[in-house]
C-alpha cells in the first residue's frame, strides 16, 4: 500500500493537479487574481440567507473547517523538515494555482446542485458527474470513495489526533477525551447539516483568527528575522540552498504535496459543501471558495512556516522532529502556554474537520439513496463509534488506506473537471457578460436548459 501511495501521490497526482490547475488558470484568464478583490466584496453579501438554505458564508466556513486542520500545523512542519524552507515557496505556488481549481469545481457544483423536499440543496462531484456528463456509475464510484475516505477513515484519524494531543500536553487519558468528543459531536451531527453549519460558523472563525493572531504576535517579536527567512525560502526554492537529502527536488515535491493535502483543491471534497449554499449565480460561490484556499494555504500555512523559521529550531540536518516543530517553535517564543495553545488549536482544527468529514459522508450516502434517514442515522452511529475507537488506536494502516482512496477520489474528480471544462467556462462567460453590462449577475436555468439543471434549484424570480 505504501508503494502504491508513493506512486499515486508522489508522481501521478502532483503532476495532474498542478497541470490541470494551470490549464484552468490560463483558460479562465487567471480568475483567482482578476477576482481577488471581488472575494472581499462578495463576503459582505455572503451572510444573507434565503429561506431554509445555508448562507454562502456558512458554506465557506464549512469548507474552511475541512481545509484548515492538522495539515496547517503538523503538515507544514513536515514539509519544512523534509523539503527545507524552499518547500514553503512551492506551497504558495500550489495554493495560488489551486484557487483556480477550487473556483472551477465549486462553480460547477453550484450549477448541478439539486433541491431537497425541505428546501435545502445537495450537490458535489457525484451530482455533476451524473447530470453534467451522464455517467452515473462514475458518480457512484466517487460517492463510495468519498464515504470511505472522509465519512469513515479520516474521522478515526482526527479522533486519534485529538486524543494524542490532549494526552501529551495535559495528560488526559485517550478514553476520556474520546468519550467527551463523541458526546459533543453526537449533539451536533444528529442536528443535521444546519446545526453543523451553525457550529462551524462560530468555531471556525474563532480558531482561525486566534491562531493567526498568536502567530502574528510571535512574528512581531522576531520581526528582525523575517527578511532573512524570506531570503532563505527563495534560495531553498530554487536550489540555491540544499534541503535535507534532495535539494530543489525535495523542496518542490514536499511543498507541492503538503500544499495539496492542506487546501484540498481538486480533490472533490469542497464542492460537496459549496453546492449547498444559496447564491444568485454559481460563479459567486466559486469565487468565495477560491478565497477558502487562500485562507488555508497563503495565510494559515504561512503563519506556521514563519513561526518555525524565525526561531533557530529548524536544522537542515533533520535533527528536529518534524511533527513537533510547530509546538516547539511556539514554546520557544511564548513558553509552555504557547505550546498549550497549539494543542488546543490542533484539537479545534480536528474537531471541525470531523464535522466536515461527517457531512461529506452524509452527502455520499444521499447520492446512493435520496434522503434516507435510516442510512443517515446509521452513519451517525458509526461515526460516533469510530470517534471513540480511533482515540486509542494505532491508525497507520487506516491512514494508508484513506490516503489511497483519497488519491483515487481526486483522479475521478479531475477527469470530470476536464470533461466539464467547456461548461464551466460558459458559466463564467455568462457571469462576466452580465457584470460588464452593469447588472447584478443572476443565473437563469432556462438559458442553459440543455445542461439538465434541476429547475427547483434555480427557480425564476
Amino acid at each position: 500500500m505504501d508503494v502504491l501511495n508513493d506512486w499515486l501521490w508522489g508522481r501521478v497526482l502532483i503532476v495532474a493537479l498542478l497541470a490541470i490547475g494551470l490549464v484552468l488558470s490560463a483558460r479562465t484568464r487567471w480568475v483567482q487574481f482578476r477576482y481577488f478583490g471581488a472575494m472581499f466584496a462578495l463576503l459582505g453579501r455572503a451572510f444573507q440567507q434565503e429561506g431554509n438554505h445555508l448562507s454562502s458564508f456558512q458554506a465557506l466556513v464549512l469548507s474552511v473547517a475541512g481545509r484548515v486542520g492538522g495539515g496547517n500545523i503538523a503538515g507544514v512542519a513536515v514539509a519544512i523538515s523534509l523539503g527545507g524552507p524552499g518547500a514553503v515557496f512551492w506551497m504558495w505556488v500550489t495554493g495560488l494555482i489551486g484557487m483556480a481549481t477550487s473556483f472551477f469545481e465549486c462553480t460547477i457544483a453550484q450549477v448541478f446542485k439539486i433541491a431537497e423536499v425541505d428546501g435545502t440543496y445537495r450537490g458535489g462531484p457525484a451530482y455533476y458527474i451524473e447530470r453534467g456528463i451522464g455517467l452515473r456509475w462514475m458518480g457512484l464510484l466517487f460517492s463510495l470513495l468519498l464515504l470511505l475516505t472522509f465519512g469513515l477513515g479520516f474521522n478515526a484519524l482526527q479522533s486519534f489526533t485529538v486524543a494524542s494531543a490532549l494526552a501529551d500536553t495535559f495528560g488526559v487519558p485517550p478514553s476520556i477525551s474520546g468519550a467527551a468528543l463523541m458526546v459533543v459531536l453526537g449533539v451536533i451531527i444528529f442536528g443535521g447539516v444546519r446545526r453543523i453549519a451553525e457550529v462551524a460558523e462560530v468555531v471556525v472563525p474563532f480558531m482561525a483568527i486566534g491562531y493567526f493572531l498568536l502567530a502574528l504576535v510571535s512574528l512581531v517579536i522576531h520581526a528582525s528575522e523575517i527578511p532573512g527567512v524570506l531570503a532563505e525560502i527563495v534560495r531553498g526554492a530554487f536550489g540555491l540552498k540544499s534541503a535535507l537529502g534532495g535539494g530543489i527536488g525535495a523542496a518542490v515535491m514536499f511543498g507541492v504535496k503538503r500544499g495539496l493535502f492542506s487546501n484540498e483543491a481538486g480533490l472533490g471534497s469542497a464542492p460537496n459543501v459549496a453546492a449547498v449554499a444559496y447564491v444568485k449565480h454559481p460563479v459567486e460561490q466559486g469565487i468565495i471558495q477560491a478565497f477558502s484556499v487562500f485562507i488555508d494555504t497563503i495565510v494559515l500555512c504561512s503563519c506556521t512556516a514563519f513561526l518555525i523559521l524565525v526561531t533557530p529550531l529548524y536544522q537542515p540536518d533533520g535533527s528536529a522532529v518534524a511533527v513537533t516543530l510547530t509546538q516547539q517553535a511556539m514554546g520557544y517564543t511564548m513558553g509552555w502556554w504557547g505550546q498549550a495553545f497549539i494543542t488546543v488549536a490542533l484539537v479545534l482544527f480536528a474537531f471541525t474537520s470531523i464535522i466536515y468529514n461527517y457531512y461529506l459522508g452524509e452527502n455520499a450516502l444521499n447520492y446512493f439513496s435520496d434522503s434516507n434517514q435510516t442510512l443517515f442515522q446509521g452513519l451517525r452511529f458509526v461515526t460516533l463509534v469510530l470517534i471513540i475507537w480511533g482515540a486509542s488506536q494505532d491508525l497507520a494502516t487506516v491512514f494508508g488506506f484513506a490516503d489511497l482512496t483519497m488519491g483515487l477520489l481526486a483522479l475521478v474528480n479531475l477527469v470530470a473537471l476536464v470533461m466539464l471544462m467547456p461548461v464551466g467556462l460558459r458559466i463564467l462567460a455568462d457571469y462576466e457578460r452580465q457584470h460588464l453590462a452593469g447588472l447584478s449577475p443572476s443565473f437563469v436555468a432556462a438559458d442553459h436548459d440543455h445542461l439538465g439543471i434541476d429547475p427547483r434549484s434555480w427557480p425564476s424570480d
